[in-house]
């Protein structure tokens, strides 16, 4: 068994390997329901919430979970924690594609949610305790989260593919072949490890995090959702972050904390957490708002939707594999400066062929999340880099779901507000088209003729309006967030932080 003072094993880029796999396969699940979303509405008929907690109970299960999970595995054994991870996923998948109602689905995407806590908040750790040496770990994190993030891209693709061709169930059945070599090759090739001066793992604080997680990010899904949001969803909000501040300060008192949270003084380690939170979140954002433009209004088909977002992807892992030669100050500055100004030409020259600027938020994500995490687990304590692995994570999972309800939000508030009447359709029509551009595609098509077209094109000029307020708002969110690692990541006499 290794400890994070041995030498590296000799199987290390093999087991890499099972990682990568294993993460491309988790990042795929979080993207891969995008382009199937239509056919689950017809066949399974959700209602409008059921429907949301299908493609928001992972994400929301993985980031309330990562923490307790790398925790764990630090005490108990991150190979370990992978395996039954692993096992987990493949299990849940099997669940999601027999899914008959929404709650069936719901409670399996929720599963799948655990076992990619398990996964993720031990891969990060299992590379620092293989790679000690640091030129080899910036590769080898660099590959890592090119595999992740090149899954969540792909997803929407592989999807397409399997929606026109199979059944929506398809895109949970790829997963099970996949599980079952990760847990041929993880059994073979990656070694086992824990901190060497394990935590006691307390059980109130795993409750209080879970829990606080949960209902934060359940109340920011809910602010799109509504013209106005009901009291409930603020009393959520409320009491999550009462619950996260009771964690904080728990973690304060008492003897072995679940979370050293004296590691956000160390600016490296809570900037670069603050990096991924905003670049990943505008990443996803990004491709779900894209998937929809294409496929509501342009009328491309599931799998022309997916083929669409190839560049991003590609452009992806070329950045996240050039990260490493800009250094950790220039590398993260840079490419959210890139990310910006990506998301800036959306914002002015709309969705639409506008392929110059996927690669550049491709490139520039690439980059942000290579040396985020990187910069995460360097700074972290070697005894807690699990627990620092689940707080990277939890950045990336926080990122996906906060980003996608702020900046869904903002579209869908400017939606609405933008989206004219349209003479001939009912008060009806127009209500229910102007709650979202899937409910309008609906109507449309159902009314047809020249209201449906006018209605149409409502639609489509309010998303317009709401794709570029979003798109804008964001960039200018990373910008000043790359201001901000600038500043606060520049050392004393001029140099540029961490090479």
């Amino acid at each position: 068994m290794l400890t994070e003072t041995e030498q590296t094993t000799p199987h290390r880029w093999g087991a890499l390997g099972v990682l990568c796999a294993s993460l491309l396969m988790v990042g795929m699940d979080l993207t891969v329901l995008h382009v199937a979303v239509p056919t689950i509405s017809r066949e399974l008929l959700p209602s409008g919430s059921e429907l949301l907690w299908i493609v928001d109970s992972y994400a929301l299960t993985v980031a309330a979970g990562l923490i307790t999970c790398g925790t764990l595995g630090d005490r108990f054994g991150r190979k370990r924690m992978l395996m039954c991870g692993f096992a987990v996923f493949g299990l849940a998948s099997v669940g999601a594609m027999l899914s008959v109602t929404p709650v069936q689905l719901i409670t399996a995407r929720a599963a799948l949610g655990v076992g990619g806590a398990m996964i993720m908040a031990s891969t990060p750790a299992i590379i620092r305790a293989v790679f000690p040496d640091s030129r080899e770990r910036v590769l080898a994190i660099g590959l890592w989260t090119a595999a992740n993030s090149v899954g969540v891209s792909v997803g929407p693709l592989l999807g397409g593919v399997l929606v026109e061709h199979f059944w929506w169930g398809s895109v949970f059945l790829v997963n099970v072949p996949v599980v079952v070599l990760a847990l041929a090759g993880g059994a073979l090739l990656v070694p086992e490890s824990r901190s060497p001066r394990p935590h006691r793992w307390d059980a109130v604080s795993a409750g209080l995090s879970a829990a606080g997680l949960a209902a934060v990010v359940f109340a920011f899904q809910q602010l799109g959702e509504h013209d106005g949001v009901p009291s409930a969803v603020w009393g959520v909000g409320l009491a999550g972050a009462v619950l996260l501040a009771g964690f904080v300060v728990r973690q304060r008192r008492i003897a072995d904390p679940l979370l050293d949270v004296t590691q956000f003084a160390d600016r490296r380690f809570s900037v670069s957490a603050l990096c991924i939170m905003g670049c990943y979140g505008a990443y996803t954002a990004l491709l779900f708002l894209l998937t929809q433009r294409f496929q509501l209004l342009d009328g491309y088909s599931p799998l022309s939707a997916g083929l669409a977002l190839v560049p991003l992807a590609v452009a992806n892992a070329v950045g996240a594999a050039l990260a490493p030669r800009f250094g950790h100050h220039r590398g993260l500055c840079g490419g959210l400066l890139l990310c910006a100004l990506a998301l800036a030409a959306f914002a002015v020259l709309g969705a639409t062929g506008n392929y110059a600027a996927l690669v550049l938020a491709g490139l520039g994500s690439g980059m942000v999340m290579t040396l985020g995490s990187d910069s995460i687990l360097g700074a972290a304590k070697a005894e807690r880099t699990g627990e620092a692995g689940a707080v990277q994570e939890t950045a990336f999972s926080l990122g996906a779901g906060l980003g996608l309800s702020f900046f869904g939000t903002v579209l869908s508030w400017a939606y609405r507000s933008d989206f004219d009447p349209v003479a001939g359709a009912s008060a009806q029509q127009w209500e229910t088209a102007r709650s979202s551009v899937g409910a309008a595609s609906e109507v449309a098509a159902r009314v047809g003729g020249k209201v449906g077209d006018a209605l149409l094109n409502s639609a489509e000029d309010a998303f317009d309006t709401g794709f570029a307020v979003a798109t804008g708002s964001a960039a200018v969110a990373l910008a000043l967030l790359s201001v901000l690692a600038w500043r606060a990541l520049r050392v004393p006499g001029g140099k540029h932080g961490p090479q």
